[in-house]
């Protein structure tokens, strides 16, 4: 049988990336730049200057209507009940058995309607469920995701430039909350949440506009930034990534995110699944792990005790903001506390390893 070829699809920043000479390769479905200059120097740029992402292949959803707030409660795990007009909350959505739908961030723009931000790779797969659980709700859901162009400007120097090179008023917007705004006779959509671990905005426009704030950020000089250093920024603050420490076979109590499911709220896709997990406990979790030495593990190594395996990796980097060989994994329970010795099996070799937090970084928001 003949494969189907798939379609690789380009975002509005896809030239500028080419002509910036970036390395390009697919991800979720997208030819994305992994690196203009190198990762290192990217990401020491966001950690201690300012650096600019396309992120113009993320999922927009829009659901409006009566039952708005109802329904999104419904299907999302934190709880936006009684919030404030331009709050966003972080959270998933699951199955019925626990497992990870998706993870995202919900701006509520009012009672009636709230922004959902989805997972590039998982776009099409999420609106057809958030559709389908819908029906017998007064709503209407909206994929806007071909609507929106959308660049992150992340680093400690990210509101001294949006407001001076773009001219966008942000200093008043607070951490994990957001504006509407008018700009070029459009509305444009900027949030403070920022998926690297420092201060950043998000700015969500039309294919003109975010093309517009692009090349007014590379004239100001602002370092272009690739998605390589995007993970390893996330990973350094123990942010998950979708598909590593999250998925349809990880529940977010597995993955150590407990805190963002609110049991005490009513009815919810998963919320007897995920009850008995907090209250039995889980059999494996995510957790941190450092290496000794300078070997570097990778996504999908064994971890192992004694020479049975007790877990894998799930995301493994040398952390260029400590020199330290860390990984984020999943690992049987009882290997997942703080001290633990384990082996990380890299080839024909084991490294010796310790359990520790899975944030081998401290946050740098602006509070």
């Amino acid at each position: 049988m003949e494969q189907k070829e798939v379609e690789i699809k380009e975002t509005c920043l896809h030239g500028r990336h080419k002509d910036l000479g970036a390395q390009m390769s697919p991800f979720a479905g997208y030819d994305m730049p992994i690196q203009y200059k190198g990762i290192a120097e990217e990401h020491n740029a966001v950690r201690h200057e300012v650096g600019v992402f396309d992120v113009s292949h993320m999922g927009e959803v829009r659901v409006k209507g009566p039952e708005a707030e109802k329904y999104v409660n419904h299907i999302f795990v934190n709880d936006v009940r009684g919030a404030a007009p331009g709050q966003i909350f972080y959270g998933m959505m699951c199955y019925e058995n626990g497992g990870t739908v998706d993870d995202l961030l919900v701006y509520k723009v009012s009672d009636n309607e709230f922004f959902l931000v989805i997972n590039a790779a998982n776009i099409d797969k999420d609106v057809a469920w958030i559709k389908q659980n819908a029906e017998g709700y007064d709503v209407v859901v909206i994929d806007e995701s071909p609507r929106y162009g959308e660049v992150a400007v992340q680093g400690p120097k990210a509101e001294e430039t949006v407001e001076k090179v773009l001219g966008i008023p942000v200093k008043d917007i607070k951490f994990y909350n957001f504006a509407t705004l008018e700009r070029d006779g459009e509305e444009i959509i900027v949030s403070r949440t920022g998926y690297t671990g420092e201060d950043g905005f998000e700015i969500y426009g039309s294919d003109a506009y975010t093309q517009k704030v692009w090349d007014a950020l590379m004239e100001a000089g602002v370092a272009p930034c690739g998605l390589g250093c995007r993970d390893t920024l996330r990973f350094e603050v123990g942010l998950p990534l979708y598909g590593d420490e999250l998925s349809a076979d990880i529940t977010p109590i597995e993955a150590s995110l407990s805190m963002f499911v609110k049991l005490d709220k009513p009815e919810f896709i998963g919320k007897e699944a995920l009850a008995a997990q907090k209250a039995e406990g889980v059999k494996r979790r995510i957790i941190g792990l450092e290496l000794d030495g300078n070997a570097i593990p990778r996504h999908g190594y064994p971890v192992e005790v004694d020479g049975k395996q007790v877990g894998e990796i799930t995301t493994g980097y040398r952390s260029i903001s400590t020199g330290k060989s860390v990984a984020m994994a999943m690992v049987d329970k009882p290997y997942d506390k703080l001290g633990t010795k384990v082996e990380v099996r890299i080839r024909k070799k084991t490294f010796p390893a310790t359990v520790v937090k899975k944030k081998f970084y401290d946050k740098n928001y602006k509070k």
